[in-house]
């Protein structure tokens, strides 16, 4: 499935992932290829993005690796979008 992280300054990240796991405001839910569509609000938290990913170096300190090798982006609130295998994560 396609991500495509969006910040207000720039697109941190967009490409190719195999799960994305994001701090919705009714707790932690992941989205995998062919997940329904949903549209929600996220909370201060960390979006996990696994897969094969190379991250921008002018954005490369805003992630870090966790501890299951997923990339690891920490936010304070924001929106994302899941609809034809394509996820849109709007960032604070």
């Amino acid at each position: 499935m396609y991500l495509e992280i969006v910040s207000p300054e720039a697109t941190l990240f967009s490409g190719d992932v195999t799960a994305v796991t994001v701090p919705g405001i009714n707790g932690e839910f992941q989205m995998l290829e062919n997940h329904a569509p949903v549209v929600s609000l996220l909370q201060k938290g960390n979006v996990k993005v696994k897969g094969n990913i190379s991250i921008d170096e002018a954005f490369a300190d805003k992630f870090s690796k966790g501890k299951n090798g997923e990339t690891v982006l920490a936010i304070t609130s924001g929106t994302v979008e899941m609809k034809d295998n394509k996820v849109i994560v709007l960032a604070d």
